[in-house]
């Protein structure tokens, strides 16, 4: 039986039989989409003509989630980007999610998603204090999802209050701390992004460091900036490849003006996007604010030099629509059977490194748990084992072959709900 195992192992480790799939999220500001004020008016900021800009976005990048900040409070509105927009040109896979409004603003958050690839599990109001900020609960439509195995992937879409100064700031970090304490209360750490416009001028802010940077008694929920940019974003030219507001140096009524100068807009992952501990990991070095090619620093991004970061409708669009460019980032789903060398059941980036003589198995581990450690040679005989407790995060765990002759083993962990991932290790 022993063998049976073992051959079990070595041909997953060869192998490595999975599928991948491989999606894109993308989040935007709608500069009040529906909401018609003295400023933003049916002449300056007609919805009808934003749906034919949205249309030109959305087209073009094919999101497979599409949230967005700024959109009104009115039910209408949310299916006219539905049906005007996205499910056109023969599409019909686009759903939406419930709106809420508890916190009784004039705009709002959205949620569209290609039904192809998800169902909307559950919604949640995570805080109402000035503006909701809502957690979306999607599952992946996974091959084996008859037998009931599928992957979550919760998008958490915040609008926190603008504009700088103390108090601002302060609701900014009344906002983001009470999203981590629901979160936290709530739901188990597992695949989160958290988006939207944060409406933030520096990393050191208080709302910023709440997401990043949590207290110990939330760390589990703790978010990451995939292109790991931290700093003084307003008005700095060394950040101009990430920032995200204003499109334009002169603005109009509705429109800011400035030209390209804050990064107001971001999708932060969770550990386990990050490390790609649940089945879900973001690919490297496709985060973007569409349309930004680092060129137009205080200026509006069709000025010269000429911005070719997209095609020309797609610009015009951009430079029309909101005074915000929407960012992205591409995430794979596995869906299908994982290689055990690919973080089987739960264990992230798990490898063997080698330092100074010594051998050790580096992994990620998206909770705290026991887990069991067995050397095995590569004629299925038990060298030892040993009991750990390993707490969540990446570590390292030592070796013992210093004994052990020159050959081939394989390294099993286990944790105590029976998940496992085994690798091979040259001694």
């Amino acid at each position: 039986m022993l063998h049976r195992f073992l051959a079990a192992l070595l041909l997953l480790v060869t192998l490595r039989s999975f599928a991948q799939d491989t999606i894109t999220v993308m989040h935007y500001n709608l500069l009040n989409y529906g909401n018609y004020t003295s400023y933003c008016t049916s002449a300056n900021n007609n919805h009808e003509q934003k749906d034919v800009y949205i249309k030109t976005i959305t087209d073009y990048i094919q999101p497979d989630i599409f949230t967005v900040n700024e959109i009104s409070e009115y039910e209408f509105y949310h299916n006219q980007i539905l049906g005007n927009v996205l499910n056109t040109g023969g599409r019909t896979n686009y759903r939406k999610a419930n709106l809420t409004n508890i916190a009784s603003s004039y705009i709002i958050n959205g949620l569209y998603y290609n039904s192809d690839k998800f169902v909307l599990h559950k919604q949640y109001v995570a805080q109402s204090y000035i503006r909701d900020i809502n957690v979306y609960s999607l599952y992946y439509r996974h091959s084996s999802l008859s037998q009931g195995d599928t992957t979550f992937l919760h998008c958490i879409v915040a609008h926190l209050k603008a504009s700088s100064g103390s108090s601002n700031e302060q609701a900014r970090a009344t906002m983001a701390s009470a999203t981590i304490n629901w979160l936290q209360t709530n739901l188990k750490p597992g695949n989160f992004l958290m988006m939207g416009d944060f409406n933030l001028y520096t990393s050191e802010e208080a709302a910023y460091q709440h997401l990043t940077n949590p207290l110990p008694v939330n760390a589990a929920f703790r978010f990451y900036d995939p292109v790991d940019k931290p700093g003084d974003w307003n008005n700095n030219s060394q950040f101009a490849q990430w920032h995200t507001q204003s499109v334009s140096s002169q603005g109009t009524s509705c429109q800011a003006s400035g030209g390209m100068d804050d990064r107001f807009d971001f999708i932060l992952a969770s550990a386990a996007v990050m490390q790609g501990a649940g089945n879900v990991k973001y690919v490297a070095d496709s985060y973007w604010a569409v349309g930004q090619d680092g060129k137009h620093f205080n200026k509006s991004i069709t000025d010269s030099p000429a911005n070719t970061s997209v095609p020309a409708d797609v610009l015009n669009a951009l430079a029309n629509n909101s005074d915000h460019l929407p960012v992205m980032l591409k995430l794979r789903i596995n869906t299908g059977p994982v290689g055990i060398e690919d973080q089987l059941a739960g264990f992230g980036d798990a490898n063997i490194i080698y330092e100074d003589g010594e051998k050790f198995l580096k992994l990620f581990s998206p909770v705290n748990q026991k887990v069991t450690l067995r050397l095995i040679s590569i004629t299925g005989q038990e060298l030892y084992s040993l009991n750990e407790f390993i707490q969540a995060g990446t570590q390292q765990i030592r070796l013992h072959t210093q004994l052990l002759p020159a050959g081939v083993y394989l390294v099993n962990l286990v944790s105590e709900k029976g998940k496992n991932v085994t690798l091979k290790l040259v001694n």
